[in-house]
């Protein structure tokens, strides 16, 4: 049984611990939930632990949007409060409360 709890939720706007981008989180894994091809193009000295939450995020770096993958140890608050600039935003979140991105109610 898996007792893992994500640290972040859904809604939240991260950023990535080393890497320049942020993004809102939109769905959780506890755990690494992902192809071993990929685990592995990560390179060694970053590479992160299986066992914990990996977030899937709307990121945004620059001018550029794109989806990522990232595990909670490389995840910090993003506290600039600037909204994110992903075009698929709407179709998942209805709106913003505060900081945090909210999820339609069906």
């Amino acid at each position: 049984m898996n007792t893992n709890n994500a640290k972040f939720s859904i809604g939240e706007v991260v950023k990535h611990r080393h890497f320049d981008f942020r993004g809102v989180i939109y769905d959780v894994d506890f755990q690494f939930n992902n192809s071993e091809e990929w685990y592995q193009s990560i390179p060694k000295n970053v590479r992160p632990r299986k066992d914990q939450p990996f977030y899937h995020l709307l990121a945004e770096s620059n001018d550029v949007t794109y989806e990522a993958y990232v595990s909670e140890q490389n995840l910090l608050i993003d506290k600039s409060g600037a909204p994110i600039k992903h075009p698929l935003i709407n179709e998942i979140f209805q709106g913003r409360k505060g900081s945090a991105y909210v999820k339609p109610s069906h």
